[in-house]
């Protein structure tokens, strides 16, 4: 964070500052996620080439979004853990255009072994760490796969470390990405990192439409965002009456037939008089009390 924290030959002196850091968005590759990242490098440009240090050596990545200033912060775990080093030399640059060739040459390499050996599996991405010890290919398969041989001639073939990963079809849409329903770029792809479990009760807690059109992904799978609101609406609903219940409010018993949760209201309609629909509000069917219309059970006689 801090240029205690940066190596001499990592920044010069006129990019240092003493107590400012500078929040920047940056992007490792075409069509990946954004991140957060700090600097002391004060006037990062958008597109710029940047080098930032990961768990596995320094990598490259583009300018985003522009830096702004903030004061060091005391709690190391609310800052971003990206720390940008430098500025990408001209030798950087023109490295990382190699890479991203050598990328799609090793996808190309990688299919044309996955055909020859007739492995049921579909290849996604491939990745290569800019220092060169590990290159990775992300792939789908509805079983599992031996992949031993497949890995034994891409090492042959590339002299560095292989891993092969197996991901899922939600993984597969958030390294392809797109478009959802909504129009804008899909959440996957844009920012979720870590898949919380979706259920279709999400969908009926929430009075969605129970249409496998409208609350699936272009994964197949239930939409993602049925789980940002799902407490939000368990927690009003447990405060409102539910539906099909009987309330009394001003001497008269009325039938729930709709809670509209995020009006905060009620159609309700008189037992007698289904037609005769009214709506309650907040402060109205709060007021209401419920009807135990059930009928005492019979205690049961002990049989001698």
């Amino acid at each position: 964070m801090t240029p205690q924290n940066e190596t001499q030959n990592q920044i010069t002196p006129e990019e240092s500052t003493q107590t400012d850091n500078f929040y920047y968005q940056i992007q490792w590759r075409k069509n990946s996620q954004f991140a957060a990242a700090t600097s002391n490098i004060a006037d990062l440009k958008a597109t710029e080439l940047i080098i930032a240090q990961t768990d596995h050596g320094p990598e490259p990545a583009s300018i985003k979004g522009t830096g702004f200033k903030w004061p060091e912060p005391q709690n190391k775990k609310n800052s971003p853990a990206i720390k940008i080093q430098r500025r990408a030399n001209a030798e950087e640059i023109e490295k990382t255009e190699r890479l991203i060739e050598r990328e799609q040459d090793a996808f190309e390499i990688c299919q044309q072994q996955i055909a020859e050996l007739k492995l049921a599996m579909k290849l996604i991405r491939v990745e290569r760490y800019f220092n060169g010890s590990k290159i990775i290919f992300y792939f789908t398969a509805e079983n599992r796969v031996d992949f031993r041989d497949l890995v034994k001639e891409l090492v042959q073939e590339f002299r560095t470390r292989v891993e092969m990963r197996q991901i899922g079809v939600r993984h597969e849409t958030k390294l392809i990405g797109g478009l959802g329903c909504c129009g804008r770029e899909l959440c996957c792809s844009s920012y979720i990192n870590k898949f919380a479990p979706v259920s279709i009760k999400m969908a009926k807690e929430q009075d969605v439409p129970l249409n496998p059109a409208k609350i699936s992904g272009i994964c197949n799978r239930l939409l993602c965002c049925l789980t940002y609101e799902y407490d939000s609406y368990r927690q009003i609903k447990k405060k409102m009456p539910r539906a099909g219940k009987t309330i009394q409010l001003n001497d008269q018993a009325l039938k729930v037939l709709q809670c509209n949760v995020l009006q905060e209201t009620v159609v309700v309609a008189p037992a007698n008089d289904r037609d005769n629909k009214l709506l309650l509000t907040r402060s109205e069917w709060e007021q209401a009390k419920p009807v135990n219309l059930q009928p005492p059970q019979k205690q049961k006689k002990n049989k001698k």
